[in-house]
């Protein structure tokens, strides 16, 4: 069985968009897969008692968009919010990321929608935008938005955060090698350590 890195994540947060981007270098470093768990990070703060403090505190939002842009910078990445930031559905996002897993593509989906939502690519508040930017990924777009409505995702990714939330998860990134949790961009240098030890 191979190596497992466990991603905890949600779309509204550009922390974690930033974390993907380093997925493939983390990759070839651990030989590890990356399992990729998808969860409602507003819902689960109140699960947990937290709090969306970089939206709640003016200079806390400030500073994290100029550390956000140099975290892009040092990645060599592109960032860009997106326009119709405020607008989105993010639990569809959810959903359609728990389809693609099933269909093995989860990799795929969550990078394409990350890239779409923090480099600028496309306004997927706009479902045909959305169903675009899957189909360029070598979904059916329509067909997955389509699965991802049927109330039987919806309960699903409640679920998911249900699960996240008992497992100590409080927001996003979070990466688990085994049972060690890691919380953050800033500490994959700690998760390719973990998983290089991993047995």
């Amino acid at each position: 069985m191979a190596r497992q890195i466990e991603f905890y994540f949600d779309f509204p947060s550009p922390y974690s968009y930033l974390a993907t981007t380093q997925f493939p270098a983390l990759m070839s470093a651990t030989g590890a897969e990356i399992v990729y768990r998808p969860f409602r990070i507003l819902e689960l703060m109140k699960m947990v008692g937290n709090r969306p403090t970089t939206i709640e505190c003016k200079n806390k939002g400030k500073y994290a968009g100029l550390d956000i842009g140099r975290w892009a910078a040092r990645y060599k990445v592109p960032f860009q919010r997106n326009p119709g930031l405020r607008s989105m559905d993010f639990a569809q996002l959810g959903r359609g990321a728990l389809v693609a897993i099933e269909a093995g593509r989860g990799g795929d989906y969550v990078g394409a929608v990350y890239r779409a939502l923090w480099a600028g690519d496309a306004d997927i508040a706009d479902r045909p935008a959305l169903a675009a930017v899957l189909d360029r990924a070598g979904f059916d777009g329509e067909a997955l938005l389509k699965q991802a409505d049927a109330p039987d995702y919806v309960g699903r990714l409640d679920q998911a955060t249900e699960a996240a939330a008992g497992r100590g998860v409080f927001g996003s990134p979070t990466f688990f090698v085994g049972d060690q949790m890691f919380f953050g961009n800033d500490r994959l240098d700690f998760v390719t350590d973990a998983a290089k030890a991993a047995v």
